[in-house]
């Protein structure tokens, strides 16, 4: 296998173990075309997603994507992450990354790094270029990630149901640990968050995933509400960017669910709650970072 050429944009937590032998670091993303580069064959993007929140995915990797041979693989949460990517590169593999590895950004620079590396990558659909090229570049990508022996990199054909499955925690617990402000091993201590709002929360994404067309036991639920080693008193994602006062990923985790609820007549009532207060959450963000101006008080 001849070598690939890679670049990865994000080094945060996921990022910088997916990155862990780089060849170079670059202050910028380059501009292939303006500065006479060769072309990536592939972009790995592990940025957080956040399409409220300019610049969009697709602004970002523009200037390092070439037409018709980067593949771009989205090492991101959440549900229908692909669709702005085909519209912006139609000629394009999208491929899809979902990670279950255990990492957490501990400050800046330093990552704590404390269950194995585990990536299952697959093909998102893209009606502009034959599946076969999609699947046959997430398979080269498989082997090369591989490659090291170290870590547990796989092909799944039905990217949906992977994503799904990883909403049934993602939605639920990213979505209430940011809210409250409590780990996953509190809420489970406490028993009544599990009961009362965490498993009804997993229900609703596995209700809708099913009406999606994915097939996913309904075990997984339990799975999922125990997946947290409790002694690790874990915090999600959206947690940990909520101390930080970053912004957090709702669109694709919990309005993007939501929205295919509402398409296809699943009630949803504790995924839209939810998203109304990450909404009030963002926004407050928005606002202490400048993004939203306030009318000034009248005196």
């Amino acid at each position: 296998m001849s070598k690939s050429t890679v670049l990865l944009i994000g080094s945060g937590a996921v990022g910088t173990m997916a990155a862990y032998n780089l060849e170079a670091v670059l202050k910028t993303i380059p501009k292939v075309e303006e500065e006479g580069l060769s072309p990536f064959d592939y972009i790995l993007v592990a940025t957080k997603n956040t399409p409220d929140i300019p610049p969009t995915v697709a602004d970002l990797v523009a200037s390092a994507v070439t037409p018709g041979h980067t593949a771009i693989l989205l090492l991101q949460n959440g549900l229908n992450i692909e669709k702005p990517l085909i519209q912006a590169f139609p000629n394009n593999p999208i491929l899809s990354g979902v990670s279950l590895i255990s990492a957490t950004e501990t400050k800046p620079g330093s990552i704590l790094h404390d269950a194995p590396d585990d990536l299952i990558v697959g093909a998102f659909t893209n009606p502009s270029i034959p599946q076969g090229t999609s699947i046959s570049s997430a398979e080269r990508f498989v082997e090369m990630y591989s490659a090291s022996g170290k870590v547990k990199c796989t092909y799944d054909a039905d990217v949906g149901a992977v994503r799904w499955r990883k909403l049934i925690y993602n939605s639920s617990y990213n979505s209430i640990c940011a809210i409250t402000g409590m780990d996953t091993s509190r809420l489970r201590i406490a028993e009544h968050p599990i009961e009362e709002v965490i498993r009804p929360l997993m229900r609703e994404i596995w209700t809708i995933a099913r009406k999606a067309g994915h097939e996913i036991p309904e075990e997984v639920i339990q799975k999922m509400i125990d997946i947290d080693p409790l002694e690790t008193y874990f915090k999600p994602s959206m947690l940990q960017d909520i101390e930080k006062g970053n912004y957090i990923e709702l669109e694709n985790i919990v309005g993007e669910p939501m929205r295919e609820a509402e398409r296809l007549g699943v009630p949803a009532p504790g995924l839209k709650m939810a998203y109304g207060l990450l909404r009030i959450m963002q926004w407050k963000t928005k606002e202490r970072r400048g993004l939203v101006v306030l009318p000034s008080k009248e005196i």
